[in-house]
């Protein structure tokens, strides 16, 4: 019975989330139109919203530990649910991802997506499209802000673990800026699918940054070695027991 009325509380907020977020984008409309800082806002105050409905209709918490950075930085994160991201873009002040190409085409998020800055690349193509957003935030066609990377190129469910993409390192060697790690364990309270949504405290952690500089290889071993780390020990206090293989 527990099971089912939070089972029913889910699909509400599920519901209130996909309903909030077009009419999150009308609102904005006019000043995102005029200024990607209405865009960036109109991000901000729908992951504010998704954060608040999910603390009282579900019972989810969000908790951001560490230090957020501010400035023109890499952040290369754990990525396990939709809410990692929404906890991330609302911990910084300019956050835009490196997303898929086709994302662009899906209605209201591709249009935002755009507007505040996130780089839509094709399989082999990510060097030339870095290239030009670095280009353009110099010349002040774009606005600056924290680049946010997802280093082992998809959602994985807690426990699961795949290798670190070169890719990662080889943005961090190109755009030359210190490396924000981010750890999680948002996947044990929000799943890559289903309804159900659990109840308890979702984590993102901001870990030391890594200084520009390093070679490649040791970067990614660097930068692996502390947010699996890390990542475990936030699904262990979130009292996940990983399956036996």
């Amino acid at each position: 019975m527990k099971y089912a009325v939070q089972w029913v509380r889910s699909l509400v907020f599920n519901f209130s989330m996909y309903v909030a977020m077009p009419t999150y984008a009308l609102i904005y409309l006019p000043w995102a139109i005029v200024s990607p800082h209405g865009a960036v806002a109109a991000c901000h105050a729908y992951c504010r919203y998704v954060k608040w409905t999910a603390r009282w209709m579900v019972g989810l918490h969000s908790e951001v530990r560490g230090t957020p950075p501010t400035g023109e930085v890499l952040v290369a994160a754990k990525h396990q649910s939709f809410l990692d991201i929404i906890m991330i873009f609302d911990a910084i002040p300019h956050g835009k991802f490196i997303m898929k190409a086709i994302l662009l085409y899906a209605p209201v998020l591709g249009q935002y997506a755009y507007r505040i800055g996130c780089i839509p690349v094709n399989r082999g193509k990510r060097g030339a499209a870095i290239a030009k957003m670095l280009a353009d935030v110099e010349k002040g066609d774009k606005l600056p802000g924290q680049l946010v990377i997802y280093s082992q190129g998809t959602r994985l469910a807690p426990g699961v673990k795949r290798p670190y993409k070169i890719g990662t390192a080889v943005l961090y060697e190109q755009m030359g800026q210190t490396c924000y790690p981010v750890a999680t364990n948002a996947g044990v309270f929000w799943p890559r699918r289903g309804v159900f949504r659990k109840p308890g405290v979702a984590v993102v952690e901001f870990l030391e940054p890594i200084a520009p500089g390093l070679p490649k290889e040791e970067f990614l071993a660097k930068l692996e070695a502390e947010v699996e780390t890390a990542s475990d020990r936030l699904l262990l206090e979130a009292g996940f027991q990983p399956k036996e293989t």
